[in-house]
């Protein structure tokens, strides 16, 4: 139902491109939404993660409808953002509601929690083994607890199988590498391709860690400027991406980016193809996103982090002298890796999107990236305490 509606609110925008000036207005509207439904909702991702570590007054059912909600009013007016944390909101706002109705231990609550985060993000993106990884390793970043992994797997693949049965559609992306390209021999052209794969791997940990970095500054700043008028924040945040649509001169860096009304221009797709994407895309995309999530507006951040990392792999390949649709797919998932301290659950997404003939190399460039970007993660919770995850 989220992804329908997520649909059609981006094809309604882009037929009414005027709806972007009220994306001030919409902006109050969302903010005086979570102003009514209370701070513990309004915390997001970071509610679920924190109720997963230690569990004391539950995640709020009303989380699940208020952020479907306000994640169509952002997409629907303009502002630049994803999806993942939206269906990770409800999922895991769904399944404590469903925990809520038996008696269970916190161990179990946890359990049930990180089944609704799997069962979410892998519906989301079509890639349930992915989904039952992250749910796991964002909590504990890289220390899997196998005890929690079979119910995470159940719930992803059932949420997924909903979701095709339903009707769903999941872009297709195809990597047309030559035969033989990765050949796993040792000589000169497979060192030289296993050095450049490092370094395009370290660059997309720093850039990965630039994201989470300035939308955690921004945030911060935000809040300390606006105070009690936090309604100011919004709004200051939506006439900013008004403005820079206009520096811009089009409408790419708006909404999900996974194509364009036109299907030329900006977008995840085009970044496969040579000069599909212009060589500051990502940037672009980056910034647009951080104004957006950090000022107020709803939605996930994994959506921009894959059209970062796939434009920013389309500028790099042309400098590295490697396929472009090789190096997007790289970025697409390396950036999203680094961002959020999930190389194995990145790495998987890979093989589930791509193929798996290159698992080798996602892996590689997954495990740099999260190197480079160190402990700096979008999710605050993530970092805040390990131990209550131990029993797990």
């Amino acid at each position: 139902m989220f992804l329908y509606m997520l649909d059609r609110v981006t094809q309604v925008r882009w037929q009414s491109e005027w709806l972007l000036y009220l994306l001030p207005l919409a902006g109050i509207g969302i903010y005086w939404l979570y102003r009514k439904a209370g701070a513990l909702a309004a915390g997001g991702n970071d509610t679920i993660l924190r109720e997963v570590m230690r569990p004391t007054k539950g995640v709020p059912v009303v989380m699940a409808p208020l952020v479907l909600l306000a994640t169509l009013i952002t997409h629907l007016f303009g502002g630049s953002a994803g999806r993942e944390g939206t269906a990770v909101q409800m999922g895991g706002s769904l399944a404590a509601a469903i925990g809520k109705v038996f008696p269970l231990s916190d161990e179990e609550k946890r359990l049930v929690l990180l089944a609704g985060i799997s069962a979410g993000f892998g519906a989301v993106f079509g890639t349930p083994l992915a989904g039952a990884v992250f749910a796991l390793e964002v909590m504990a970043i890289g220390r899997l607890r196998l005890k929690a992994l079979v119910p995470c797997f159940a719930a992803a693949m059932a949420a997924h199988f909903v979701c095709m049965a339903c009707g769903t559609n999941h872009t297709d992306y195809h990597l047309l590498l030559p035969r033989n390209y990765f050949r796993f021999s040792i000589d000169n052209e497979q060192m030289v391709l296993f050095l450049k794969l490092i370094l395009a791997g370290a660059v997309f940990g720093v850039v990965a860690r630039f994201f989470a970095y300035s939308s955690h500054a921004l945030k911060e700043v935000a809040g300390k400027t606006f105070g009690k008028r936090g309604w100011l924040s919004p709004v200051v945040g939506g006439a900013a991406i008004i403005a820079a649509t206009h520096v811009v001169g089009n409408t790419d860096y708006l909404g999900l980016g996974v194509t364009t009304a036109t299907g030329n221009g900006a977008s995840i797709v085009n970044a496969f193809h040579a000069g599909g994407v212009g060589q500051w895309s990502w940037l672009l995309k980056l910034v647009f996103t951080v104004v957006t999530l950090s000022m107020g507006f709803k939605g996930g951040e994994v959506t921009p982090l894959f059209f970062i990392g796939a434009a920013l792999g389309s500028t790099l390949a042309m400098w590295l002298g490697m396929p472009t649709d090789l190096v997007a797919g790289l970025g697409f998932i390396a950036v999203f890796a680094g961002a959020t301290n999930t190389p194995i659950a990145s790495a998987i997404m890979g093989g589930e999107l791509f193929g798996w003939e290159n698992m080798g190399w996602f892996v590689l460039v997954c495990f740099v990236a999260r190197a480079v970007s160190g402990s700096v993660s979008i999710y605050k919770a993530q970092s805040e305490n390990w131990s209550a995850m131990e029993d797990l």
